[in-house]
């Protein structure tokens, strides 16, 4: 067992989790990231020791003078001249890749993995609160910051002292506690085929829609990758489809495999689906219909659930969240669930962070005041989210900032991303968050700006957001969508609103 995991570009989402993972199993942690931010700080405040400069004498003395004690974790945002990663591959250094070692920490255990262009963190964090609110041991790697959990991270007792000696030696134990039956939740991302490392149990597949062109090149190459991790299933899992998926998808489940559709009403034809959807405030009533009364190898107990469930209430909005969370549902029940442990987790479910997160309501029922942040980066997440919006606030005005994240996906949704965003009544789009890229010529934000047809949309910068805020408020609800970070705008735009909406 390695003493040191270094990580370089420690500050994602997905690297914190397991940087957080190896430092509650007692192992040195430290990393460098580009930039400073709550999550690197939180990761501080643990006792991860974080630099952010690319500089070789940053890197901590520990691991500079043992690279045989030394794990080295890389995420594929890291550039190919950064010079921490050219020192320490030159030396040797054990360098896995993020994806490459949640494969070797899930090998040989019961894996729920939840894929998908988007939809995967909201229905993973869902999965995780549903099992550990009903008393089920899991751990789970999030995408995101769960609100329930305060942390991207489920790390119950029962599992201990995992380790990552070699691409062949599955993830050690700890003797005195047992991890076979024990299920990890991880969110199996498609980027870079990272996810072809996982052998799950359970698999989710939430959308097979095209992204990450800048990969695969075409959404043909795309949903290839998907059927090799559908492929992948264990003998007599499970796979969890989205009705809206390719066909294809599904057909490669192994033989003996459950394939079970969902979708939030029975006319597609899924198995798994969705009536009386109702919505009163931020609150979503459904009732669940589905064959998941069936005992399964998965199931704890010898109870005989029905294929009803009524009266499902989740406090966070967004028909596509109904939708997550009948995929999310369907895994509790493989586990077990009874129909009152299901409700009561249901109802007790906050969601995530940057995921339909109400920052500011203000105003009254009649004329509610609202600003909602979400990390939606894909015209059909920002669709699914802004139709929800104006399902909540009916002929309220909305006002959408939009920062598109990538030159490559701006460059290949452009339509879709001006269509879905011309849902709102006024559209004001940032600059491209260009993230791992360099820019593409002739691809920038007026790409989208000129195809929209929402009656008022601009192309501003962060400041003017800021000053038009204060001086234009000629909106009910704001929304602020996107993977960059836009998030930076949320606690002044929080201040502005708070002033005006609750002092007036």
């Amino acid at each position: 067992m390695k003493t040191n995991v270094f990580f370089l570009g420690i500050g994602g989402i997905g690297m914190s989790a397991l940087a957080r993972w190896f430092r509650a199993n007692g192992h040195v942690v430290s990393g460098y990231d580009k930039t400073r931010t709550p999550l690197t700080d939180a990761l501080t405040a643990e006792g991860i020791t974080i630099h952010y400069d690319d500089s070789i004498e940053s890197i901590p003395a520990a691991v500079r003078a043992n690279p045989a004690d030394t794990l080295v974790v890389l995420t594929p945002a890291i550039p190919k001249d950064h010079r921490e990663w050219a020192w320490l591959r030159e030396r040797g250094y054990d360098i896995r890749k993020r994806s490459q070692v949640l494969g070797v920490l899930t090998a040989g255990r019961p894996t729920i993995a939840v894929a998908g262009t988007h939809g995967k963190t909201t229905t993973s964090s869902m999965v995780a609160h549903l099992l550990h609110h009903a008393g089920v041991p899991c751990a789970a790697f999030l995408g995101g910051i769960s609100v329930n959990l305060g942390s991207n991270l489920l790390l119950p007792d029962s599992i201990k002292n995992l380790s990552v000696e070699s691409d062949n030696q599955a993830a050690e134990t700890n003797t005195e506690t047992t991890t076979e039956n024990v299920p990890v939740v991880v969110e199996a991302d498609e980027y870079d085929r990272s996810f072809l490392t996982l052998f799950p149990t359970v698999a989710i597949v939430t959308s097979t829609d095209a992204d990450h062109l800048d990969i695969y090149g075409d959404a043909e190459t795309l949903l290839e990758s998907f059927r090799q991790f559908v492929g992948q299933i264990q003998p007599g899992g499970t796979l969890i489809i989205n009705h809206t998926a390719d066909a294809s998808v599904a057909a490669a489940a192994p033989a003996g495999v459950r394939v079970l559709r969902y979708g939030l009403s029975s006319e597609q034809g899924p198995e798994l689906y969705s009536t009386n959807i109702t919505a009163e405030g931020h609150l979503f009533r459904f009732d669940m219909h589905g064959p998941v009364a069936e005992q399964t190898a998965l199931s704890a107990n010898n109870s005989q659930p029905t294929a009803q469930i009524k009266n499902l209430e989740l406090a966070v909005p967004g028909f596509h969240n109904v939708e997550n969370m009948l995929a999310a549902a369907c895994v509790a029940r493989l586990y077990g669930l009874s129909d009152e442990q299901l409700r009561a987790a249901v109802a007790a479910y906050r969601g995530v962070k940057r995921r339909f997160e109400f920052i500011v309501t203000a105003g009254t029922s009649e004329q509610p005041k609202v600003y909602v942040d979400d990390y939606a980066h894909h015209p059909r997440e920002i669709e699914a989210f802004l139709q929800s919006l104006r399902a909540l606030y009916p002929g309220r005005r909305l006002r959408v900032i939009f920062q598109p994240h990538l030159y490559s996906r701006t460059r290949d949704f452009a339509a879709g991303f001006a269509e879905s965003l011309s849902l709102a009544d006024e559209v004001v789009l940032l600059d491209i968050y260009p993230a791992r890229e360099q820019p593409l010529p002739g691809v920038t934000s007026e790409l989208i700006l000129s195809q929209i047809t929402a009656p008022i949309k601009s192309l501003q910068t962060k400041d003017e957001i800021l000053q038009n805020a204060e001086t234009n408020p000629n909106f009910d609800v704001l929304a602020t969508v996107g993977a960059g970070d836009i998030d930076q705008l949320v606690p002044q735009l929080k201040n502005i609103l708070n002033i005006r909406w609750l002092n007036s």
